[in-house]
C-alpha cells in the first residue's frame, strides 16, 4: 500500500493530526491542540501527515527557531505514527520530507530531543538518520502526563541532525553504518551500565577511550508492569550516561539491541 505525505494547513487535517498525537499519546490530552497547530501553519512553519487511503497514520510538526548569535534551525516537537502494519517505515520517511523541506529553505539542522532509555528511538535517530546527541537534558520537560511518560521525570538527549552531513546524506540513500556485536564484545570490559539478571541496572565507573551503556528493552512495558523499577533506571541512565558525558564523552552510536556507544574527547 502506497503512504502519501504532505503538508497539512486545512483545520479538518489539523484536528485529524491532533487527534492523531491524542491517540499515539494516550490519556492527558492531545500534545498539541487544532487551534495551537492552526496558528503554526499559518505562521508557514512545517506540519506533515502521512496517508494511506486518505487515512492518517503518521504526523509531524516543527517550527523555526534561532541560536546565538543568528543561526537558524528547525525544532522538530512531535512526531507520531499509529502502530499499524502499513506505517512502518513511515516515521524515517516523514523525517526525510522535512529534511528535504528545510534544505529546501536553507535550513541545515534540525533539533529534537528524545527519551534516552528509548532504546528504539536511540538506534532510530542516531543510527538510521545519521544524528548526533550531544547533550543529556536532566528533567527537561518536569513530570509528564501523558499515557506514555505519565508520573516519570523528563530526562532527555538532545538530538542535533546536520542535514547536509555525510552521514545524513548516506542514512537518506539507506547507507547507515551500525555498529556490530563483534565490536561490543570488543568493549565488553568498558560497561557503564548493564542489566542485572533480575532486569536491574547495575552502573560502574569506568574510563576508557570507549564506553558502553545499556537501556532495558521496553521502558514504556516497565513503567507499567514496575514502575518503581523504570524509574531505577531513569537515575541510573543519569548517572551513568549523562554523567560521563559531563566529562567528556560523546555519543558515537547506538546499537538496535540497546547499547550507546561513547568515545572520550570531543566531537
Amino acid at each position: 500500500m502506497s503512504v502519501e505525505i504532505r503538508e497539512l494547513s486545512d483545520l479538518d487535517d489539523l484536528d485529524r493530526l491532533a487527534g492523531l498525537f491524542a491517540d499515539v499519546w494516550g490519556s492527558g490530552g492531545a500534545p498539541l491542540s487544532s487551534n495551537i497547530l492552526k496558528a503554526l501553519a499559518h505562521s508557514d512553519n512545517y506540519l506533515s501527515g502521512a496517508f494511506a487511503d486518505n487515512r492518517l497514520i503518521g504526523g509531524l510538526v516543527g517550527w523555526l527557531g534561532l541560536h546565538p548569535p543568528h543561526e537558524l534551525h528547525m525544532h522538530s516537537h512531535i512526531l507520531g505514527v499509529l502502530p499499524d502494519r502499513e506505517a512502518r517505515g513511515v516515521g524515517f520517511d516523514l523525517k526525510q520530507h522535512q529534511r528535504r523541506w528545510c534544505l529546501a529553505r536553507g535550513v541545515n539542522v534540525i533539533e529534537w530531543t528524545t527519551d534516552p532509555l528509548v532504546r528504539r528511538n536511540a538506534y532510530f535517530n542516531l543510527a538510521k538518520l545519521g544524528a548526533e546527541a550531544p547533550e543529556y537534558l536532566v528533567n527537561f520537560y518536569g513530570v509528564m502526563r501523558d499515557g506514555i511518560n505519565a508520573g516519570e521525570e523528563s530526562d532527555r538527549l538532545l538530538i542535533r541532525w546536520r542535514l547536509d552531513s555525510s552521514k545524513a546524506e548516506e542514512a537518506a540513500e539507506g547507507r547507515s553504518v551500525e555498529l556490530d556485536a563483534e565490536r561490543l564484545r570488543r568493549w565488553s570490559n568498558n560497561t557503564i551500565l548493564t542489566e542485572g539478571a533480575d532486569g536491574e541496572p547495575i552502573v560502574e565507573t569506568k574510563s576508557a577511550r570507549v564506553l558502553i551503556c545499556q537501556v532495558p528493552d521496553d521502558i514504556v512495558a516497565l513503567r507499567a508492569s514496575n514502575p518503581a523499577l523504570a524509574r531505577r533506571w531513569r537515575v541510573a541512565l543519569r548517572d551513568a550516561l549523562g554523567g560521563a558525558m559531563a566529562r567528556g564523552y560523546h555519543i558515537n552510536g547506538a546499537t538496535k539491541s540497546g547499547w550507546y556507544v561513547l568515545e572520550s574527547g570531543t566531537q
